[in-house]
């Protein structure tokens, strides 16, 4: 048995209480740490301290000292081997270390002692040095079992691409300890080469399952058809190994090179039905969840009569399984329609829920329809959501049955349906309801009316300000102001003084999507003085939709008004009107106590988007409220000045996800070479790849370039991202730079480049790689283009 250190060995040490001596310990560490390199010596002799509290803080303090600390932690780490904790904390060190710490560390793995190797090659690897990539690969051919182990799990934290031949080694050399570790690595290195050894290793039942796991995280198409011929074994437990790999293999694909319908394209040339399908649906029994799911998957892209039985048949499993069912019956031809359609008529509400989002074309929508009667209201949501993908004209009359449904999420799909259809049956449907319907569908056939437009709706529209329902007099409001008819505009102006003050409100917010007409103006400006909060609410929102800029002084006197909803809807007034009277009332107010008027001032500052503020927002992005940064990234990413970009990157590493993902979308939406490099700089650093993959992908104008020019000095390891980022993009510019990338100096890129271009699958893209095979000048990108072309004989 090999005996390896834990690289945490106290990470996960239950807390302990700290005594008077150690928190005296501790206090002299954080003495000698001030002292700065003078304290190092003692520091070291500290290392060994029985006390882990103490150590963690001798770790931190030596870390912090960077370079000063370095030389006599390696010295140290060489020297002082009689104590494991000791050398644990010594390790942990320098992997912390804000040092330049590689050069002292790789000089520790030219000694003889095969323990000292070992954790210099952790330190490395921990730090995910690429620096030390060469070195770390001749070590996995260390004589030394322990030292070999620990150069491929390094390599698998540094990233392994570059060093695929010395893990290839790795995996067929025979020694049960260094094929284990390096076949995880292999797979994950995304390398075309690594198809090969991995599938040989598929015959060793030793290593098969595992083997089987690191095929489907290659993301390669080389892969599939040893994977498939695993589908065939006469163990269950091997077949559901296999899907799930295949089911990785597809998603990694599609994650890699934004589809997977080439991975789906081998997996129904090398695997024919229904032998496979009726093995797959064999293995079902006593599979797990996921596994199910995963079968699910493989079934849905091999396709074919026996795969759509299964999966309908599954679609009566429990939810995760049944879910993923009925994706995998979406991801099918039309082929599948019958079917789904059959199974939407015969299913209960479960079932129905799982496959109205599948239904496509007119002739699902008679099936369709009648689900708008099933008990579930889900159901006939989602039944009014598949009319509106439809869009079958016949529909109008099922959907305006279900206007009075008790459901509000169905009405409002049935309302959507209904808007989209449009039409003149859609308007003499809603005329008519708005008429005689139900209190319900009055109101909603009214929106309807008001969405459309129609100038047959006024005379509903005057009508309705007199029935008896409440809401509908509001909807007939909000229908009037969308009608160019002078007859509207005084009847919007007249209830703009009824003595209900709801319907005053009601008559506010529809003045703002009617015209600058004086009468409009004078009634918004009395609004503003109304007694009641939400009367004056709704009078400062619509002078700012109009964006009246005599306005401004009275909306800035309604930042002192006793109700907060409407101090904030006088920031968002004053963020539509132009002027310097209302920027300074956005600048003071940015500046407020108030959490919520702060952001609403922010959010106007960014909509009005004058440069003078950009300061007050690239403060905010340093608040400590996480809500507060949100706002200010969204704020300031519409300015084009150059300290902008780089608070967005700086925003981009931000602790909180949300302004992460938030600021990573606005700099992937920002066109130049500046944004480019930024992405390809974060994309180097962040362990979230998938998300910034996508934002690489964005095709703004200069992407492409920049990704070229960020392959012409791409090593291994980034290169066939930015590969993956062009082929994403889906356009001829982006292929062409494909194999332009195929020409650069550089061997990274060009290996990168025929990867990528075998698995975009353009006639011209072969090409390329066929020549690359014969005539690159590196031998390896030789290799890998022949691998690669290998993969599609």
């Amino acid at each position: 048995m090999i005996a390896r250190r834990h690289a945490h060995a106290h990470a996960h040490a239950p807390a302990l209480a700290v005594s008077d001596a150690e928190r005296r310990r501790v206090e002299q560490v954080e003495w000698l740490a001030a002292s700065g390199p003078p304290g190092v010596p003692e520091l070291i002799e500290m290392l060994a301290d029985p006390s882990w509290t103490v150590r963690r803080a001798v770790v931190a303090s030596l870390a912090a000292l960077g370079d000063a600390a370095v030389d006599p932690l390696c010295a140290c780490l060489a020297a002082r081997r009689d104590s494991e904790a000791r050398i644990a904390a010594a390790v942990d060190a320098l992997v912390a270390s804000l040092g330049d710490v590689d050069a002292a560390v790789l000089a520790l793995t030219l000694d003889a002692r095969p323990a000292l190797v070992a954790d210099a090659a952790q330190i490395l690897g921990r730090r995910g040095s690429t620096r030390a990539v060469p070195r770390l690969a001749e070590l996995t051919s260390h004589p030394d079992d322990n030292v070999a182990v620990a150069a491929i799990e390094a390599l698998g934290r540094v990233g392994g691409r570059s060093a695929v031949d010395s893990l290839v080694d790795a995996v067929s050399s025979g020694n049960f300890f260094r094929v284990f570790p390096a076949i995880d690595v292999l797979g994950r290195s995304g390398d075309p080469r690594a198809t090969g050894p991995l599938a040989v290793l598929l015959e060793d039942p030793r290593y098969l399952l595992e083997a089987a796991r690191a095929l489907g995280r290659t993301g390669s198409r080389g892969a599939v058809a040893p994977l498939v011929r695993l589908l065939g074994r006469p163990s269950d437990g091997v077949v559901r190994v296999a899907a799930a790999a295949l089911a990785e293999l597809r998603e990694r694909y599609r994650e890699r090179y934004g589809t997977a319908a080439p991975i789906d394209e081998a997996l129904r040339s090398e695997a024919p039905a229904p032998g496979v399908t009726r093995r797959l649906s064999q293995s079902l029994a006593g599979a797990d969840p996921a596994e199910q799911a995963a079968l699910c998957s493989v079934l849905g892209a091999i396709g074919g009569d026996d795969a759509l039985l299964e999966l309908t048949r599954l679609l009566d499993a429990d939810p995760p399984v049944a879910s993923a069912a009925a994706e995998a019956l979406g991801q099918l031809s039309r082929s599948a329609d019958p079917r789904v359609l059959a199974a939407l008529r015969d299913g209960d509400s479960a079932r129905r829920l799982l496959l109205l989002p599948l239904v496509r074309g007119v002739a699902a929508a008679d099936e369709v329809e009648r689900c708008l009667a099933d008990p579930d209201a889900e159901v006939r949501a989602a039944a009014c959501d598949a009319l509106a993908r439809i869009a079958e004209p016949g529909s109008a009359r099922a959907l305006f049955q279900v206007l009075d449904d008790p459901g509000p999420r169905v009405v409002h799909a049935a309302t959507t349906a209904i808007q989209g259809l449009g039409g003149p049956e859609v308007e003499a449907l809603a005329l008519a309801a708005a008429r005689d319907g139900a209190p319900a569908a009055r109101r909603t056939a009214l929106r309807i009316l008001g969405h459309l437009a129609p100038p047959s709706a006024l005379p509903v529209f005057l009508a309705s300000l007199g029935d008896p329902d409440a809401r509908a007099r509001e909807q007939a409001i909000h229908g009037l102001a969308s009608l160019a008819a002078p007859a509207a505009l005084d009847a919007l102006v007249e209830v703009a003084a009824d003595p209900a003050a709801r319907i005053r409100a009601v008559a506010m917010r529809a003045l703002g999507q009617s015209r600058r007409d004086p009468r409009v103006i004078d009634a918004l400006l009395a609004g503003l003085g109304d007694g009641d909060a939400w009367v004056r609410y709704y009078a400062c929102q619509s002078l700012g939709k109009l964006g009246w800029e005599a306005a401004a002084g009275v909306i800035a006197e309604r930042l002192r008004d006793e109700s907060g909803q409407v101090r904030v809807a006088a920031i968002e007034a004053l963020s539509g009107i132009k002027g310097d009277l209302a920027l300074a009332a956005l600048e003071q107010a940015a500046r407020d106590g108030d959490t919520d008027m702060r952001r609403s001032a922010l959010i106007g500052l960014g909509i009005a988007g004058r440069e003078a503020s950009l300061p007050t927002l690239l403060d905010a992005l340093s608040s400590p409220d996480v809500a507060t940064r949100l706002v200010a990234v969204s704020a300031v990413s519409g300015f084009s000045s150059p300290e902008v970009l780089p608070a967005l990157v700086r925003a981009a590493s931000d602790p909180d996800e949300s302004v992460r993902a938030a600021a990573t979308s606005f700099i992937a939406g920002r066109p130049g070479a500046e944004a480019t490099r930024a992405l390809v700089a974060l994309l180097v650093t962040s362990r979230a790849q998938g998300p910034l993959l996508a934002a690489l992908s964005t095709p703004v104008p200069g992407r492409i370039e920049g990704i070229l020019d960020a392959l012409a000095t791409a090593d291994d390891e980034l290169s066939p991202l930015l590969t993956a980022a062009l082929a994403r993009m889906r356009l001829p510019g982006a292929d062409a730079a494909l194999l332009e990338a195929l020409r650069l100096p550089r061997a990274p890129a060009r290996k990168a480049a025929a990867t990528t271009l075998a698995a975009v699958a353009t006639r011209e893209g072969f090409a390329a790689v066929e020549r690359a095979a014969r005539t690159d000048p590196d031998p390896e990108v030789r290799r890998v283009s022949a691998s690669v072309l290998a993969q599609w004989a």
